[in-house]
């Protein structure tokens, strides 16, 4: 399929495809009439460029899993992806506890602005808010790479 149909299909701009192949994500055929194709492997790549890119990877670390996914398998390689995922999994553990803190303190704040509370609770809410912030700041210096 040509670039219009392929970004439609996967719900992209064609700016972004052609970015994803600058990047040398994507790798479509080129007709002599200088049209891209892209065929079953450009679609498969998409979609685990898109899976990826949802759970938090970069575009580096996308490249970098499609360029040991093109090697031999060998054992530095099968260490090197299982090293890029332990990394990518503690990071995702990591966001998920802030989250379920921040929702819990949420739900908490949600209860205490009830039935007009919140002058009576100003002083409870800015103090989770604080505690929100401070796990966030936390989650961020271990991170920011990603």
């Amino acid at each position: 399929m040509k670039i219009k149909q392929f970004a439609e299909k996967y719900q992209l701009t064609t700016d972004t495809v052609r970015y994803y192949e600058k990047e040398g994500l994507l790798y479509p055929h080129k007709l002599d009439n200088g049209y891209r194709v892209y065929d079953d492997t450009c679609e498969n790549t998409i979609k685990l460029i898109l899976v990826l890119r949802q759970l938090g990877f970069t575009l580096q670390e996308i490249k970098q899993l499609l360029m040991l996914d093109q090697k031999p398998v060998s054992e530095s390689c099968n260490q090197e992806t299982v090293q890029l995922f332990s990394t990518k999994i503690a990071h995702i553990e990591q966001q998920l506890l802030f989250y379920q803190q921040a929702l819990q303190s949420l739900q908490l704040t949600k209860t205490l602005m009830a039935d007009g509370k919140y002058a009576e609770n100003q002083v409870v809410i800015a103090s989770l808010i604080e505690d929100m912030y401070k796990k966030l700041q936390e989650g961020r210096g271990h991170y920011e790479t990603t």
